[in-house]
């Protein structure tokens, strides 16, 4: 097997156990929150939890772009096993947790050392060939989406089985082992000796160096505006299946509709990154952002929850090719020798945007309904596909290409 399909295969399945890890506390945390660490009052309750949530996001979303320069000046795999064995430390030490302030630090903590997922992205898309380079990010993709969507069903079955502390040892241990198969497996391909003799930059410098190419802003403001538009409505969507369905086996067809765009997502990556490794990643970008804005609009329109199931697996198709096609068109505009730097500061804006979200979902709630926040999300989604098509269509390459 060819060296760049044995990364691949390790990466997606390390990737996988990361995100599935990630997401296991989803289901519990506020139980925890609650019974574990002392805090009784509802309202207290809710606000640790999203706060604890929220903390991981904004440290992420300051510190990325801090190891993508180191990255690009002593290796993508160096900084993937720091962050993956770092990540694993802290997550054990959760278990360890007596009360709510020390959840959140080690949550920030969390968000501080992470950098797995855009350390993997940089070290796949400089170890796959540039005709190989859809499939390549498609791949990582569903991998990212597969762990997404099983983490807070395993998740939930390990808090049944086995109580809500084991299973932070339990995702330490998943952290742990993707970072050893990362470490014993992927070959990487990179001279630390000629990048760190090259010009050290500030990330002030690094980022006015990266915006010089006007593809990536548009791409930067993309990436915001997808997760924006996605996770604007999916914390309310309990509340509209129970508008639509009522309360019969609630709990079902509400994880049936927010996993159904995940499981769509996952299939439709692989293949659109293929598609797009032959027509464009343009091409194959302006369509799918078209596709998931025009599969907001029956969303709004739904009158019951199969329509929705239906609206929101149409949804989960086009989102397929959103950000794979995002990650290989960074590659292609940026610097040579600035990879990792451009994927860490993609990283922050897709941090920004899972703060943005849930925040915009909530204030907008009261103001124009769940049915308002879908057309909102199509909105959105038009506006970036309007600006990413009139950029990307010159295909201007990059300051030094």
């Amino acid at each position: 097997m060819e060296r760049w399909k044995i990364n691949l295969a390790v990466l997606w399945f390390g990737q996988f156990l990361v995100m599935s890890g990630m997401t296991m506390i989803i289901p519990f945390l506020s139980l925890y929150i609650q019974e574990d660490l002392g805090v009784t009052d509802p309202k207290a309750v809710a606000w640790w939890a999203n706060a604890i949530f929220a903390s991981n996001f904004l440290t992420a979303f300051i510190f990325q772009p801090l190891w993508g320069g180191l990255a690009d000046r002593y290796g993508r795999k160096i900084m993937l096993l720091r962050s993956g064995f770092g990540m694993s430390l802290v997550f054990l030490l959760m278990g360890f947790a007596t009360n709510a302030w020390q959840l959140l630090f080690l949550r920030m903590a969390n968000g501080v050392i992470a950098g797995f997922i855009p350390a993997v992205t940089a070290l796949m898309s400089a170890s796959a060939p540039k005709h190989r380079m859809g499939f390549a990010m498609g791949m990582m993709q569903s991998g990212a989406v597969a762990g997404t969507i099983l983490g807070p069903f395993i998740g939930g079955l390990l808090a049944e089985w086995v109580g809500y502390r084991p299973i932070f040892y339990i995702t330490g241990g998943l952290l742990l082992i993707a970072s050893l198969l990362a470490w014993l497996v992927v070959k990487e391909s990179f001279n630390a000796k000629e990048a760190r003799s090259g010009t050290s930059m500030s990330l002030a410098d690094s980022f006015r160096r990266l915006v010089r190419a006007k593809q990536i802003p548009a791409l930067f403001a993309l990436t915001v505006g997808i997760q924006v538009s996605l996770l604007s409505s999916l914390l309310l969507i309990p509340l509209f299946v129970q508008e639509l369905h009522g309360e019969y086996r609630l709990a079902f067809f509400s994880g049936l509709v927010g996993s159904i765009t995940g499981f769509a997502n996952m299939s439709a990556s692989p293949l659109l990154g293929r598609l797009a490794d032959r027509v464009g990643h343009e091409k194959v970008l302006a369509v799918c952002l078209l596709g998931a804005a025009l599969s907001f609009i029956p969303q709004a329109l739904v009158t019951n929850v199969w329509q929705l199931i239906g609206a929101r697996f149409t949804l989960g198709l086009f989102m397929g090719g959103l950000l794979p096609s995002v990650n290989a068109l960074l590659r292609k505009y940026t610097p040579d020798g600035m990879e990792s730097r451009s994927f860490g500061f993609n990283s922050s804006f897709l941090s920004l945007g899972n703060i943005l979200g849930p925040l915009a979902g909530g204030v907008l709630s009261g103001l124009i309904g769940i049915r308002g926040i879908f057309i909102f999300a199509c909105i959105l989604l038009l506006m970036n596909a309007s600006w990413a098509w009139f950029t990307l269509r010159g295909n201007t390459p990059s300051p030094s290409k």
